[in-house]
């Protein structure tokens, strides 16, 4: 590739999108070259807004289609926010232009099209990733050096988290999170696939042999053909006996942390997610004791906080810049990274089973 930056183009004027603007110019290997939309002028309207926000040099094209953007010959790479229920259609037609695809999660409905996705980016040669952006931080890194160091946690027993906002009537009524055509997997899709994806990150991407799903709670909007998740828990079992558990919900309030606990110890996230603003990321090792003197019983705190230097919302080293420096890095190096695909494809594989479990009334489901 000429270019010495990957030349992005948006897929469409999602409200996601704008938080990626600013990550995809900060990030000194990348710019947006071409957002598309349904129409010319709402395209203009993402741009401009976008724009007198976070200025962009040259500043984009605006265009009326999805299929003007994919012929361009300017454009490297797509990122593509639109409706999971929409979204098969893009991702394929974007790798048999010979885009590289950044695809919002959940990736798919199911595995079946996931698997359909990524075999057209396997076949036309380019990179797949879901924008997760936490896999991006610093704070990862860090993290697993404490779960490695053999005392902080010790031998890792459980790992717990929680995703969740509480949905306003306007949301209920209108947004696209609880329609069945658009987003059918509701809250275990907008906020699950992180608690899953946090979950086998830990493991080292090791697959639970079964897992359970509750439906808690299900929410339509008015035109919705069928009710999506509002509410929902799960259980994960693997075979060295480490066990999981994760709660995801539009009703209650927001929370995002994650619990590491093994013999020795454990770890809190309080904002595994989306990290709060901050110009560093942090996150606590406790390692709590009982101390006994005849009949005085101490309970002991043993805590400490272990801090990483990075920004929240769009700086230069944030974790949603990174995830664009990073895929643009692949993009540029011609070099394709298939732990990326493969890992996405397992997220949906146990979002998959727990859904499954849940519409059985909870009952395990055996993962091959």
């Amino acid at each position: 590739m000429s270019s010495r930056v990957c030349r992005w183009g948006i897929l469409s004027a999602a409200n996601i999108a704008r938080k990626n603007w600013r990550a995809i110019y900060n990030a000194e290997n990348a710019v947006v070259t071409a957002v598309a939309s349904r129409s010319v002028e709402k395209a203009q309207q993402f741009i401009d807004e976008c724009s007198a926000h976070s200025p962009a040099t040259p500043k984009p094209v605006a265009l009326g289609s999805y299929e003007e953007l994919l012929q361009r010959p300017d454009i490297d790479a797509v990122y593509i926010p639109n409706p999971t229920g929409l979204r098969k259609e893009w991702v394929i037609r974007a790798a048999e232009a010979g885009k590289h695809v950044l695809a919002e999660k959940p990736v798919g409905i199911d595995s079946a099209e996931v698997e359909e996705m990524l075999a057209a980016c396997k076949k036309n040669k380019v990179q797949f990733m879901d924008g997760v952006m936490f896999m991006h931080s610093q704070r990862l890194n860090k993290l697993r050096e404490t779960f490695n160091d053999g005392s902080s946690i010790g031998k890792l027993k459980r790992i717990a988290s929680h995703f969740s906002f509480t949905a306003n009537d306007d949301f209920v009524q209108n947004n696209i999170r609880v329609s069945g055509e658009l987003e059918p997997l509701g809250c275990l899709g907008d906020l699950g696939w992180y608690n899953i994806r946090f979950t086998l990150w830990v493991m080292n991407y090791l697959m639970p042999q079964r897992v359970s799903g509750r439906m808690l709670t299900e929410a339509q909007r008015a035109d919705s053909g069928s009710p999506v998740p509002s509410e929902f828990s799960g259980e994960l079992f693997f075979a060295d006996g480490v066990s999981a558990s994760f709660y995801c919900s539009f009703l209650t309030e927001t929370q995002q942390w994650a619990n590491v606990g093994g013999t020795k110890g454990y770890v809190e996230v309080r904002d595994f997610v989306v990290p709060y603003f901050s110009n560093e990321v942090a996150f606590t090792v406790t390692n709590a004791g009982l101390n006994q003197k005849s009949c005085d019983f101490h309970m002991e705190d043993h805590t400490r906080r272990v801090a990483i230097p990075e920004y929240s919302d769009g700086w230069v080293n944030s974790q949603e810049t990174n995830l664009f420096r990073n895929f643009s890095q692949l993009v540029l190096s011609g070099k394709i990274d298939e732990s990326w695909p493969d890992i996405a494809l397992k997220t949906q594989q146990v979002l998959d089973a727990c859904l499954k479990s849940a519409r059985n009334n909870g009952k395990l489901v055996e993962i091959s």
